[in-house]
């Protein structure tokens, strides 16, 4: 298991060409101290876990690695079908014709979906191609606790745990030396 910057985790993710809507994602707080965990699983591209904390609004650092290679039978129900939230990994335009085109789409998505019965989760789709996303999916995530599928997964990856929280705590460390930011 190889321990990266979170970002190229991110890289993985979008350069993996899986399906981008079978994404699924839990997370939650950091077990131990500041920051949150976040798992991320797809059928046939596996599961990432990150582990990352806002040093400043503007700014956030943190590490993860690939700890599986695909969602096996023990793993899938712990990703949500439906979750209390979706989520969704862009990428930014190429350039500007790119970006006009992405604007045009997503204007398209929006009008049709404003002249027509529809739910939620059909616009986000629409919108999500329309933009060309990598990744997105349903989420199960707790902004002041840990899901319970959380506990699962870290029980699961047990060693990677392990290992990304040793790395985290010295990204931490490097950027928090007193006080706050």
């Amino acid at each position: 298991m190889r321990v990266r910057d979170w970002q190229d985790i991110l890289e993985d993710v979008m350069e993996s060409n899986a399906n981008p809507g079978d994404w699924r994602a839990v997370g939650g707080d950091r077990a131990n101290g500041i920051g949150e965990d976040i798992y991320f699983g797809h059928p046939d591209a596996g599961v990432y876990q990150l582990k990352t904390y806002a040093k400043n609004p503007f700014e956030v650092q943190g590490v993860g690695s690939q700890v599986a290679r695909r969602i096996d039978d023990d793993i899938d129900p712990l990703f949500p079908d439906d979750g209390s939230g979706i989520f969704g990994v862009q990428q930014g335009p190429e350039d500007e014709d790119d970006a006009k085109e992405k604007a045009k789409n997503l204007e398209t998505v929006l009008e049709t979906h404003a002249d027509a019965p529809t739910s939620p989760q059909a616009l986000l789709e629409d919108m999500m191609d329309a933009m060309d996303s990598p990744a997105y999916g349903p989420m199960e995530f707790d902004h002041h606790d840990r899901p319970d599928q959380m506990s699962e997964l870290t029980e699961t990856f047990e060693e990677a745990e392990e290992l990304l929280d040793a790395e985290f705590e010295d990204v931490i460390e490097e950027d928090v030396e007193r006080g706050f930011y």
